[in-house]
């Protein structure tokens, strides 16, 4: 459960009854670009950032043609959520990301599709989110809840990165996540049926190698990359 608990702090009560207490005004006048994927946990971590005082603008990665037309309809419907929760703007914009995958799956070695395609978008949400006046990025991960969130794919995840990444939910278990989200009215979204990312992997990289990060920046041209999604990058809503 999420409640106010004055003006000063905002309080979250886990599953397991422990309390947590965040001061409200911590990120107050700092804006920050948040990557909303539809899922349950995206959505989650915009909404704790808002209730620490920081100022958020989603930005959705469309994964088409790896999904179908279904998921940047869900976002939309989050983020129309969200506005109503928090109520903040909360622009919604979406950058092109199929291409950014393809080039990776043609390029890397397999299964560091997951791991380079977060490089990808990191990047694309660094150089939009600069132009918005964004000091760093939101991101979902709870960590070890999927292979690109283990601690050590976090990290080159990061490499040369140079900005920075807030993660609200990194020591959240899945519980406590889906309870906040259906606390706030997105859980019930966020579930419904959506094709999911067709590029995934069958054996996905949970221990990925710094130097292979170098080579593969190489490969696919990583900063060419991100500038073109940013470039071409709309608001939806």
């Amino acid at each position: 459960m999420i409640s106010n608990t004055g003006s000063s702090q905002v309080k979250v009560v886990n599953m397991s009854g422990t309390t947590s207490k965040y001061k409200s005004n911590e990120y107050k006048q700092i804006k920050f670009i948040s990557l909303i994927s539809g899922g349950i946990d995206s959505p989650v971590s915009s909404y704790i950032m808002t209730k620490m005082g920081a100022e958020v603008v989603l930005l959705h990665m469309d994964n088409r043609p790896f999904a179908d037309d279904r998921a940047i309809e869900r976002v939309k419907e989050l983020a129309v959520r969200l506005r109503e929760v928090t109520g903040q703007e909360m622009p919604l914009y979406s950058a092109p990301h199929g291409i950014s995958q393809d080039i990776i799956s043609k390029s890397c070695d397999r299964n560091y599709q997951c791991v380079m395609c977060k490089r990808a978008m990191q990047r694309t949400a660094k150089i939009f989110g600069t132009e918005l006046g964004c000091s760093g990025v939101i991101m979902g991960d709870s960590l070890g809840q999927v292979a690109s969130q283990t601690l050590k794919n976090i990290r080159s995840e990061n490499i040369e990165l140079n900005y920075p990444v807030i993660r609200p939910l990194i020591g959240y278990d899945k519980l406590e996540i889906e309870a906040i989200a259906k606390e706030i009215g997105t859980f019930d979204i966020s579930i419904k049926q959506v094709s999911g990312c067709t590029i995934l992997p069958t054996n996905p990289i949970t221990e990925a190698n710094p130097e292979k990060i170098y080579v593969f920046d190489k490969s696919v041209q990583l900063q060419s990359l991100a500038e073109t999604a940013a470039r071409n990058t709309i608001r939806v809503s």
